[in-house]
């Protein structure tokens, strides 16, 4: 019987923890509400799961269950979770500040853009974005080929920079 409650715990914090990091939050939330019941609240691992359950909290904007618990941890038996819980008090109930708009990026609505726009049709050779636009294939005669001897005068000065470094170190 105490297994399968360790079992139950294991299974619903890990599942907390998944949720939570994928973003996840209202499902973290319910997760890490069932693992914090299914362990003493007073012990270190009781107390870890807390400290998440509040970040889930604040993730999910239930900022007054997030507060809320944050305070009671910071009277916590163990001196780690006491002190992780005041940082986290500290940053939930500081001032949210007001950035100005110039600072943001507005990121476009795409939802209403048509499903056609932006796609593109192959032919015979050429590539279509729609009818009225027609990109023409590169003349690749009129393209320098002629080897200009480049490759050899980096490698050679790179072959005398490394003998040059050898014999001197």
């Amino acid at each position: 019987m105490i297994s399968d409650k360790q079992e139950q715990f294991q299974s619903e914090y890990q599942q907390g923890k998944y949720a939570f990091e994928r973003g996840q939050y209202r499902l973290g939330v319910q997760h890490l509400e069932k693992a914090s019941q299914l362990v003493a609240p007073n012990s270190r691992l009781g107390g870890e799961v807390q400290m998440w359950l509040v970040t889930a909290y604040q993730a999910a904007n239930q900022q007054q269950e997030a507060i809320s618990l944050c305070k009671k941890l910071t009277q916590h038996p163990h001196l780690e979770i006491r002190k992780q819980s005041k940082r986290l008090l500290y940053i939930i109930e500081a001032p949210q500040l007001q950035r100005p708009r110039e600072w943001m990026t507005e990121i476009p609505d795409l939802s209403k853009a048509s499903e056609s726009e932006g796609q593109y049709l192959r032919g015979s050779g050429t590539v279509k974005k729609d009818v009225s636009t027609v990109i023409e294939p590169i003349d690749l005669t009129q393209v320098n080929t002629k080897d200009n001897k480049f490759i050899w005068v980096a490698l050679i000065l790179i072959l005398l920079l490394l003998g040059g470094a050898i014999w001197l170190g």
